[in-house]
């Protein structure tokens, strides 16, 4: 018998509301596309650290989604790479763009 746990068996534990689970889904998303974005680039964890003021262990948890980060983390964190976050309407878009307006992830159409 497996001691791992279905989302549905977490999320009834820990009663998540469906508000909940679309700002996990978010985050989760703003941080893939971070990763995705920092690897395009070919920058490293400790060229982050480096150009942010961010410590290396502060930039592998962001990348781990272990912990939410604070905003100033993400910010420093995607200034380092050349980016930035952008507020976009949420009619079925999941945009992280980059301070030229590149998008990294497309609607979800």
């Amino acid at each position: 018998m497996s001691n791992f746990k279905t989302w549905e068996e977490v999320r009834k534990e820990l009663n998540i509301t469906p508000e909940q689970e679309e700002e996990i889904r978010i985050e989760s998303e703003i941080i893939k596309a971070s990763i995705e974005a920092r690897k395009d680039k070919k920058i490293t964890q400790a060229e982050i650290s480096k150009k942010s003021g961010l410590t290396q262990s502060v930039v592998a948890r962001v990348e781990s989604g272990t912990h939410s980060p604070t905003m100033q983390t993400m910010v420093k964190y995607l200034h380092a790479i050349g980016y930035t976050l952008k507020v976009v309407p949420a009619n079925n878009h999941k945009v992280v763009s980059n301070s030229n307006g590149r998008k990294i992830n497309k609607s979800n159409k």
